[in-house]
């Protein structure tokens, strides 16, 4: 099953990074945030799913966003704030503790089915169908006039100097997404890290939207979703640039009785994970609600920040992510 942190043309490393002075919680939030915002706008019900594993190859954070209200919200990853120390990324997988049951495990490495299915000079999207997917490939991908079937992966590129960037990555046969920012000036492109959810979330086994058909339009960067439960949802690109990655959501109904959004991650250790702190602005708060994200529960929020403040041994570089501007 590909949808870990390492999919999406991540390159191996060893892990190096200079010693690092605490950070305040502020500093994040900070690097997260475009610009400070008083506490408003619609406040969305956020509870905590996660569960404690030993194996950082497994998605254990589960961060639900629930409102019967939301049609407009916003996603998205930003640098964290200790990128301009990282010396040497780390991106490979570690199986240390990978030996319970129902724990992934390393299998052969067999490689894609690669289709170019849009290209221009600095933009392009690449579609891969895997040797096998654990659900079945039931979503169609449209680009165009372009349909696509059995596509496991979609991976949005944009040119950098002496190639190209993975900014974006869907899966559209279980609706996981993953985001990052154009690599800071002068660096490696950084790690893909916690994945999220946009739709109706249910449970098949983990958190899955069900897909029904991917259309994108390169000329406005815009997803259209149309989910098998019904109704749909538009993902815009609204901002990629080398400080953050910006999706513009708008969903076309209320998604009732569930999610209609999730953060999926993992946290084994203060020093193993892809996410390991959470920073709520509750409706009509002061300040910002701090806490360990396996402590944290649940919150009444307006804006909702998932992300390190001290490097983890474990996808070094991967960005912070915020949900924020939820609108009716």
């Amino acid at each position: 099953m590909l949808t870990g942190k390492h999919a999406g043309g991540l390159r191996p490393g060893r892990i190096r990074f200079a010693a690092l002075a605490a950070l305040g919680a502020a500093m994040a939030c900070a690097a997260a945030a475009p610009a400070a915002r008083a506490a408003g706008g619609l406040a969305v019900e956020v509870t905590n799913a996660s569960e404690p594993v030993l194996c950082a190859e497994k998605d254990n954070v589960t961060v639900n966003l629930a409102s019967r209200e939301v049609r407009r919200f916003s996603i998205e990853a930003a640098h964290p704030a200790y990128i301009g120390t990282v010396q040497r990324d780390s991106y490979e997988a570690d199986w240390t503790g990978c030996t319970g049951k129902g724990d992934p495990a390393p299998g052969p490495a067999e490689p894609p089915r690669r289709t170019t299915l849009y290209e221009e000079i600095d933009f392009w999207v690449v579609g891969l169908t895997f040797p096998s997917f654990w659900r079945p490939a039931t979503a169609t991908v449209r680009i165009g006039d372009r349909v696509a079937a059995g596509i496991h992966l979609l991976q949005v590129w944009m040119i950098r100097p002496m190639g190209g960037e993975e900014v974006l990555v869907l899966y559209p046969q279980d609706g996981y997404w993953r985001l990052r920012p154009l690599a800071p000036a002068g660096l490696a492109p950084t790690a893909f890290g916690s994945s999220f959810l946009i739709g109706p979330v249910e449970m098949e086994g983990r958190p899955i939207v069900k897909i029904r058909e991917v259309a994108f339009a390169p000329k406005s960067r815009t997803f259209t979703l149309s989910f098998e439960r019904g109704g749909s949802a538009t993902v815009r690109m609204a901002r990629t640039d080398h400080n953050r990655h910006v999706l513009d959501v708008a969903l076309d109904g209320a998604v009732e009785g569930r999610p209609f959004a999730a953060l999926r991650s993992m946290y084994v250790t203060e020093f193993n994970n892809d996410v390991a702190r959470v920073a709520i602005l509750e409706k009509g708060a002061k300040g910002w609600r701090e806490e360990s994200i396996m402590a944290f529960k649940r919150a009444t929020a307006t804006d909702v920040w998932l992300g390190r403040l001290s490097p983890s041994r474990h996808n070094t570089s991967s960005p912070d992510v915020v949900f924020r501007a939820f609108a009716d």
